[in-house]
């Protein structure tokens, strides 16, 4: 049989670099596929945002073993960076280090198995996957390769403000809504504006802390919270309870700007339809309530694109588009963040032979990722793709317990606890 020395890792995010680092320690040569501009494009793009993890949590060990190799400083162990710190500290250094192994400016446009489509059975165990880029000039090329590890997130897939999970009547191409924690460094676009948020997630209470401060400075701006749910209670998380203390302090100074009424709370709304009122927005729930706003920010979570994936066997979970060895170790609805069990390649393997989803996007809807357990995911894969069953087989991770970090229904926010997405708060 022939031996194709590429591991074809997709995207140069905080997993996809940690995977790259760990095959790269076990003597494989991984190639990584990054569409944007730089490694840590996705992070770059919420670059204004502090997140509630130190920089002890947010360091995978075998990037941080490379790292040391090049005489690396490490940042403050106990330091929050913002997303900027976190890309130009430590995820560009990881990509310097990493050489001309990772290819920036080509975006990955399908998956499939050399041959054959995925009908096909015969060959599956032995022909090569291929991996189709296409460069920022358009130009196309496979790449041939044992393994691919997809760590591309779900960052550019953020949900719509709809109720069912569809885009709201009216909803597409409104430039006054956002899918964004927004940065407010710039104060024209909101200042005196009548704002509403929604969702009920990290992403969303990020949001309210940053626009309850905003508005003591603004005269005039208005707060709006909306959320899907019938209370908001649960939202807040655990408080002091919470091993991120960052991330209970989050919960308690959104709670603080609702209970003292800079923010007004409408329960229980689920948008069916964005109408136009002059130039302001005006969303209308299923239930015919309206609400008026100058600016929408819709942070109801993110969802995988799975469409150039279409020619690989994947076993996902119909609700959560997780797998489905993992879904049930995640569904928000029994699991916060932090009891969600450490999980590895066994959870993450799909029928597709050498084909796994790692980071964010294995999680599907779900929102209670954490990137401690990325950088476990992919040294179990990593191990597995070696031949290392043993490795592959053990929990090296301990997670930091919390209150909920769930929802209900559809699932609002990332909740990416300490990656991939704008849902930290600001340092305590």
């Amino acid at each position: 049989m022939n031996v194709y020395p590429e591991v074809v890792v997709i995207g140069a995010g905080p997993v996809g670099l940690a995977a790259a680092a760990e095959l790269l320690e076990r003597g494989l040569q991984p190639v990584v596929f990054e569409a944007g501009e730089t490694a840590g494009a996705a992070v770059r793009q919420w670059h204004h945002v502090r997140l509630f993890s130190r920089w002890s949590e947010l360091v995978a060990p075998a990037a941080r073993r490379l790292l040391a190799e090049t005489g690396w400083q490490e940042p403050d162990a106990d330091g929050y960076p913002t997303g900027r710190q976190w890309a130009e500290l430590y995820l560009e250094p990881l990509a310097r280090a990493l050489g001309s192994r990772v290819h920036l400016r080509t975006r990955v446009t399908g998956v499939a198995r050399r041959g054959r489509d995925r009908v096909v059975d015969a060959g599956r165990d032995t022909e090569p996957l291929t991996v189709r880029t296409t460069s920022a000039d358009g130009v196309e090329h496979n790449t041939l390769a044992r393994a691919v590890i997809d760590a591309s997130g779900t960052w550019g897939s953020p949900n719509p403000l709809g109720g069912d999970g569809l885009p709201a009547i009216g909803e597409t191409g409104i430039g006054a809504i956002g899918y964004r924690v927004p940065d407010l460094s710039d104060p024209q676009a909101y200042a005196g504006k009548r704002i509403v948020v929604v969702g009920s997630g990290h992403s969303a209470l990020t949001a309210l802390v940053a626009f309850a401060d905003f508005a003591r400075q603004h005269a005039g701006t208005r707060l709006t919270w909306a959320v899907r749910r019938q209370a908001v209670a649960t939202a807040f998380g655990g408080g002091a309870a919470d091993q991120l203390a960052a991330r209970g302090a989050l919960g308690q100074h959104a709670r603080e700007a609702v209970e003292t009424g800079e923010v007004e709370v409408v329960t229980g709304f689920r948008t069916a339809r964005v109408d136009r009122d002059g130039d302001a927005l005006v969303l209308v729930g299923d239930d015919d309530r309206r609400l008026v706003a100058d600016r929408v920010v819709a942070l109801t979570g993110f969802r995988p694109d799975l469409s150039w994936l279409s020619e690989v066997r994947l076993d996902l979970d119909a609700r959560l588009q997780a797998p489905v060895a993992l879904a049930p170790l995640i569904d928000p609805n029994v699991h916060s963040c932090g009891t969600v069990y450490p999980h590895g390649v066994k959870e993450l393997a799909h029928p597709e032979p050498g084909m796994y989803v790692v980071g964010m996007k294995s999680y599907g809807r779900a929102p209670t990722f954490l990137a401690l357990t990325g950088y476990e995911q992919v040294r179990s894969v990593a191990a597995a793709i070696a031949g290392d069953a043993d490795a592959a087989g053990r929990v090296e991770l301990t997670l930091p317990e919390t209150g909920v970090c769930g929802g209900s229904g559809l699932f609002d926010g990332p909740a990416a606890a300490t990656c991939c997405g704008p849902v930290e708060a600001r340092k305590p």
